[in-house]
């Protein structure tokens, strides 16, 4: 299997608000916008690794800025890091201006997908060569955030945490 880089999964999907996907402050709803970054990073999921894909965790999710009635928005994924058959796909929103067109980073979040045979048992999937300092940042921290997670959940022991203790020697 041939390794691939982040920008073979690049996904963008952009919309717009409308009045019925707002809350009562005419803001795009939490879970609106949950489901449009899932569907983003779900195809980037799927176009890395050539396979059903299914979500295993929402690992990170910040709403920075809310995203107002009329704006036009932006979802950005990237598979971030491969491992045997799951996979971190981070994701960036974006807002426009509606009339000056100026673009502001609103929201990010980090989804955890693994690829699946067509019973639904985990496959094995390509690895990722980052290749931009920015694609390079993100996968090191997968790794720190993948053992983390193993370590919090009692699935590794915490001297199996390697990366986890090297940023502490």
């Amino acid at each position: 299997m041939l390794a691939k880089t982040p920008e073979q999964s690049k996904t963008i999907l952009t919309d717009m608000v409308l009045p019925g996907e707002t809350n009562p402050l005419n803001n795009l709803f939490g879970g609106e916008l949950l489901a449009r970054m899932d569907r983003a990073a779900s195809i980037a999921a799927r176009r890395h690794s050539r396979r059903i894909v299914v979500t295993a965790s929402v690992n990170h999710v910040a709403f920075n800025r809310a995203v107002p009635l009329g704006s036009v928005v932006t979802v950005e994924a990237k598979v971030s890091r491969a491992f045997k058959t799951s996979m971190e796909v981070f994701i960036d929103v974006w807002t426009e201006d509606r009339e000056s067109g100026d673009k502001t980073k609103a929201n990010e979040a980090i989804y955890t997908f693994v690829a699946v045979d067509d019973t639904g048992r985990p496959i094995a999937i390509p690895e990722i060569t980052p290749e931009t300092d920015l694609e390079k940042e993100r996968f090191d921290a997968a790794l720190r955030r993948k053992q983390l997670s193993l370590l919090l959940a009692g699935k590794i022991k915490p001297n199996e945490a390697t990366e986890l203790k090297a940023l502490f020697e």
